[in-house]
């Protein structure tokens, strides 16, 4: 069963069409085998962040990218926040702009 990327809004998807070409590539190639064989990919593609969140991870020359998604019923993935990564740790902002999403997607008081 093929899976369906959603993006959470247009700011998310043009943040993701502005990171560098090199990860950007990477990234197309892991959406599509994403959208073939569902998001369970596992390390060093796809990896549970914990409580219904994951997250793409993807590099390329210029450096490292992630994008945290969760899914839905139906065989839909939302790609909640993307960022290019500057430091080893996922930055705290960027994860909680992702747990904000992920809580406004499924409904649940924020």
């Amino acid at each position: 069963m093929k899976w369906h990327i959603t993006y959470y809004s247009e700011n998310v998807r043009k943040a993701i069409d502005n990171w560098p070409v090199g990860i950007r590539a990477f990234y197309a190639r892991l959406t599509e085998r994403i959208m073939l064989y569902g998001p369970n990919l596992g390390m060093p593609f796809t990896r549970s962040l914990g409580k219904g969140l994951f997250e793409i991870r993807v590099r390329g020359k210029e450096g490292i990218g992630r994008a945290f998604f969760c899914t839905i019923v139906g065989n839909e993935i939302i790609i909640l926040n993307a960022f290019v990564k500057k430091s080893q740790k996922i930055p705290k902002k960027e994860l909680g702009i992702a747990h904000q999403r992920l809580k406004e997607v499924r409904n649940e008081n924020a």
